[in-house]
C-alpha cells in the first residue's frame, strides 16, 4: 500500500484536493459549509447552477477552487440519505471517489468526515476508516511487468501519496486509527490475493507460488510447509497428482499455520482450504482457446486463502487457523490423466475420471482429507473457482455458498453485508451427492447429468470428503474472482474475493477478545 494515511482532529495546511460529503437535495455538511463560506459561497454557487449532482449516494463532483484557497480542487462526493449510511456505504464512496483523485493527478488530499456521520449504525470514526480503505482498495495497480512508458497513467499507480483523514473530535480519532488497523490488514491481504492472481503462469508455478508463500507469511510469524509431489504420493494423494500429471512442473500442497491464540488454546484451529490450478488447459478434455489465457486465475480460492492468512498474521488476530493450498498445472501431455481413468483419492475413495476439465474438485478432495485428517478442525472452509455453472446461476455478483450448518451460514451471512463480499447460499441435497456415483469406481467427477446443477453436484462431490458432523461450506467463487470492468472498491482484473468477508466471519464469531 503505496498511499499514507493519517487521521486528525484538524486540517489547516494546503492540499491538492479536499473531498466533501454532500447529502440528499445538496445538502453540504459541516466541512463543506465551512470551506462554501470561505471561498465567498463557490460551492453553493455551482451547486445552484446545474442540476445533474444533487447528493445523490454515488455521484461525485469535481470542482475548480479559488486561487485563494488551500485547496486546488474540492471533490463533492455525494452520501444520499444520512440517516441510511453504513459503514460499506461509506467504503464504496471511498473507491468511487479516487478515479477522480487520479485523474487530477493528486498527490495530497484531505478528506472530512463531520458529526452527520455519527450514526446508531456507523460513527464518524469508523465512517472515516471505511471511506480511507475504500480509497486504498481502488488504488490497487499490477504494473510489474510494464516496461516501456512507465511515466504514462495507464502505466502507473497513481500519484497519490498522502491522504490525511479529518474527523470531528478525538474520541472519533482514536476510532479511526483503531478500525483502520484491521481494515488496512484486510486491504493488504486482499492485494496479496490479487497479485497472485495477475501474475502470469510462467512465472507463478506450483513450485513457485509455494516459494512465494514462504517469503510472504514466514516474516509474519506464519509457520509454513511444503508437501511436495513425493510426499504426496506417500500420503496416497492419487487425486490431486493425477491433475498435476501432464504438467514438466510437478503439483505440491503448501500448508500455512497461524497460532494467534497460542498453543495451549483448548478450541480446535479453524481451517481454510484452496483450490490452486496456476493454470488450466482442461486437460485432455482441453477448453476453447478463446478467454483460456483468464485460466492463469483459477488458483484464485488460493490467492484468497494465502491473503486471509497474511490478514491474520498482520493483524495478529487471537485466533489458531490451519490453511491448506493444492497447487498443480493441469496440462495435456502423454503424461497426462485421461477420461476414462480411475483415481484413488487419499481417503481411500476411488474416482472415475469423466471429465479431465472438472480437475479442481480432486485436488480439493485430497486437501480436505489431509487437513481434517491431520489437524482435527472446529470447522472448514474451501474456496475456489470450481464451476461455469456458478456464473450461469448467479452471474458475477454473488458467490455460491454451499453451507451444512445453519449457524455457519448466518455468521457467513452477517460478514457478507458487512464487507459487501457477497454470498448466496445453495442447497446441498443427498441427491446431488448420488449423482456422483460411479459406475466403475466409488465416485465419478462430472455427474450422472451431464452439465445439469453442475455447481451443486460439485459441491455433492466435495461433500464426499467431508467428515461425519463436520462444519463445512463450501463457496465456489468462478463468478467473483475478476470483473470485466471497474467497481467501486476494484479495478478491472482480480477481485481477491473472500479475503475480507473471511476475515470479517473470523474477527466478529471466532477470535479471542
Amino acid at each position: 500500500m503505496n498511499i499514507d494515511f493519517t487521521f486528525t482532529e484538524s486540517h489547516t495546511s494546503s492540499a491538492d484536493v479536499a473531498i466533501l460529503c454532500v447529502y440528499a437535495n445538496n445538502r453540504l455538511s459541516t466541512s463543506a459549509e465551512r470551506l462554501d463560506k470561505e471561498t465567498n459561497g463557490v460551492i453553493s454557487d455551482i451547486l445552484a447552477r446545474q442540476k445533474k449532482f444533487t447528493g445523490k449516494a454515488g455521484q461525485i463532483l469535481s470542482l475548480n477552487a479559488p486561487k485563494d484557497s488551500a485547496y486546488g480542487h474540492f471533490i463533492l462526493v455525494g452520501f444520499g440519505d444520512a440517516d441510511k449510511l453504513t459503514a460499506l456505504c461509506y467504503e464504496t464512496a471511498g473507491g468511487s471517489v479516487f478515479p477522480t483523485l487520479k485523474s487530477l493527478s493528486a498527490e495530497k488530499a484531505v478528506l472530512f468526515i463531520d458529526d452527520e456521520a455519527t450514526r446508531e449504525k456507523v460513527t464518524s470514526g469508523l465512517a472515516t476508516a471505511h471511506m480511507v480503505t475504500g480509497i486504498a482498495l481502488r488504488s490497487y495497480n499490477f504494473s510489474k511487468y510494464k516496461q516501456q512508458n512507465k511515466d504514462d497513467e495507464e502505466c502507473s499507480s497513481n500519484n497519490l501519496s498522502e491522504v490525511i483523514a479529518v474527523t470531528s473530535a478525538k474520541d472519533a480519532v482514536k476510532a479511526a486509527e483503531s478500525a483502520f488497523v484491521n481494515l488496512k490488514a484486510s486491504a493488504e491481504g486482499t492485494f496479496l490475493a490479487r497479485d497472485l492472481m495477475n501474475e502470469p503462469p510462467n512465472f507463478l508455478y506450483p513450485e513457485s507460488f509455494a516459494q512465494r508463500i514462504k517469503d510472504e507469511m514466514k516474516p509474519l510469524g506464519v509457520k509454513v510447509e511444503v508437501i511436495d509431489h513425493k510426499k504426496m504420493e506417500k500420503l496416497g494423494m492419487g487425486a490431486a497428482l493425477a491433475v498435476g500429471k501432464g504438467s514438466e512442473r510437478p503439483p505440491c500442497m503448501v500448508v500455512m499455520h497461524w497460532d494467534g491464540a497460542g498453543k495451549k488454546s483448548e478450541n480446535a484451529p479453524l481451517a481454510f482450504v484452496g483450490k490452486g490450478v496456476t493454470f488450466d488447459t482442461g486437460g485432455i478434455s482441453i477448453k476453447p482457446a478463446g478467454g483460456m489465457d483468464e485460466m492463469k486465475m483459477d488458483m484464485g480460492g488460493a490467492a484468497a486463502v494465502c491473503g486471509l492468512m497474511k490478514t491474520l498474521a498482520s493483524r495478529k488476530a487471537k485466533v489458531n487457523v490451519v490453511a491448506i493450498v493444492g497447487l498443480a498445472e493441469n496440462m495435456p501431455s502423454h503424461n497426462a490423466y485421461r477420461p476414462g481413468d480411475v483415481v484413488t483419492s487419499m481417503s481411500g475413495k476411488t474416482i472415475e475420471v469423466l471429465n479431465t476439465d472438472a480437475e479442481g474438485r480432486l485436488v480439493l478432495a485430497d486437501a480436505l482429507t489431509y487437513i481434517q485428517n491431520t489437524y482435527n478442525p472446529e470447522l472448514v472452509i474451501d474456496l475456489a473457482t470450481l464451476t461455469g455453472a456458478i456464473l450461469v446461476a448467479l452471474g458475477m455478483e454473488y458467490s455460491g455458498a454451499f453451507i451444512n450448518d445453519n449457524e455457519m451460514w448466518a455468521n457467513l451471512e452477517d460478514a457478507s453485508k458487512n464487507t459487501g463480499e457477497k454470498l448466496w447460499r445453495m442447497p446441498l441435497d443427498e441427491a446431488y451427492r448420488k449423482q456422483m456415483d460411479g459406475n466403475i469406481a466409488d465416485l465419478n467427477n462430472l455427474g450422472n447429468e451431464g452439465r445439469f446443477g453442475g455447481a451443486c453436484t460439485a459441491a455433492g462431490f466435495l461433500e464426499c470428503f467431508i467428515d461425519k458432523d463436520r462444519k463445512w461450506a463450501h463457496l465456489d467463487i468462478a463468478g467473483t474472482m475478476a470483473w470485466k470492468k471497474d467497481k467501486p472498491t476494484v479495478p478491472k482484473g482480480p477481485v481477491g474475493f473472500g479475503v475480507r468477508v473471511l476475515n470479517k466471519f473470523i474477527a466478529d464469531h471466532y477470535e479471542q477478545k
